[in-house]
């Protein structure tokens, strides 16, 4: 028996594919009523593929998919993510499943068994980082998103689709309001190691300082992997390192520029001139710097939403192309009082 596709549902009813395609995906211009025929004719001829909102309102059981995440509740940024996902795919009578995992890999960690069933129809992976657990959600089987990943597994390795938080020439123009502010000395930091995300913003500050033919000095970078658990230490470690110190600290996210100003303000002696911060994320979770600093904002919300779409786009077409979308935040400016 061949298989049914939107056209022979279209056909059946003497409508367009398209106007399928827009009940199936939810979109305007469909009535209720027309959609409810569309779906029963689906059922009817055995339609593969049929969409949550259909299978509800057929009476079968509700849509599952599953949210991998690491240290959900770590952060105001994660959890508005979070949220915003699940109030989302409520609008689709689709059940959201919570799967925590530890933010580092021991050996004797297994994933849940319920990922390797029917059980769940999609997964949405977020905020995990840990090489080895992320490669072993990366073997599942089933439509997978992924916001943000790490260097090592790139989107061409990734089996499933990639939200990116767009980090390269945001990064690189926030560089250049520095230096079109008179900043020539110019550090960075953040591990580069840890997220694909922080990468894409360290290559962006490192293209400023090239266009603009300013040398980036090694001793002003802390680029290297930090544990998650050590940042306070390492951080304070590496400033107390400086014989001197540049200008200003390109930072990969508002969460490290916090930690470099709680050291200013408790070592003022140590800091031989006005530093300027930035960040990036513009979370409100960290008020020593919040208001105080360049930084982007990222809009959880949206992210949040958009991971659900990119979520029911690809248990709905599993065999689509993989796609990779990137999400621009916009610059927060703040008068630089450090020159």
């Amino acid at each position: 028996m061949e298989k049914v596709t939107m056209k022979d549902i279209a056909d059946a009813l003497d409508i367009s594919r398209v106007t399928v395609s827009k009940a199936f995906n939810n979109q305007a211009g469909v009535s209720d009523s027309l959609k409810e025929m569309i779906f029963d004719k689906a059922r009817e001829l055995g339609y593969a593929k049929l969409p949550a909102q259909a299978v509800s309102a057929g009476g079968y059981t509700e849509h599952t998919v599953a949210l991998i995440v690491s240290r959900p509740d770590s952060a105001s940024f994660w959890t508005g993510i979070i949220h915003r996902m699940a109030q989302e795919l409520s609008e689709y009578n689709i059940n959201l499943m919570y799967i925590y995992v530890p933010s580092a890999y021991t050996k004797d960690f297994t994933l849940p068994s319920i990922l390797s069933k029917d059980s769940v129809e999609g997964i949405a992976v977020v905020n995990v980082y840990d090489p080895t657990i992320l490669g072993m959600v990366n073997e599942l089987p089933g439509p997978k998103v992924f916001l943000d990943t790490i260097p090592t597994l790139t989107d061409r390795k990734l089996h499933g689709d990639l939200i990116l938080i767009e980090g390269f020439r945001t990064e690189a123009e926030i560089t250049e309001k520095l230096i079109q502010n008179g900043h020539k000395d110019i550090g960075f930091l953040g591990d580069i190691n840890y997220a694909q995300t922080n990468k894409e913003r360290y290559l962006g500050y490192r293209d400023s300082m090239d266009r603009y033919g300013l040398a980036i000095r090694p001793e002003y970078c802390l680029t290297d992997s930090i544990d998650i658990f050590s940042y306070t230490s390492e951080i304070n470690r590496f400033l107390d390192s400086l014989a001197d110190w540049p200008t200003a600290f390109v930072c990969a996210s508002d969460y490290v520029a916090h930690f470099i100003q709680k050291y200013m303000d408790e070592n003022p002696k140590k800091v031989p001139h006005p530093i300027t911060l930035t960040g990036f994320d513009d979370t409100d979770e960290y008020q020593n710097v919040r208001g105080r600093i360049i930084t982007a904002n990222v809009p959880t919300g949206l992210l949040g939403k958009r991971m659900a779409l990119q979520l029911l786009f690809r248990t709905n077409h599993p065999d689509a192309p993989r796609e990779m979308t990137f999400i621009k935040p916009y610059i927060i400016e703040v008068e630089d009082t450090a020159l």
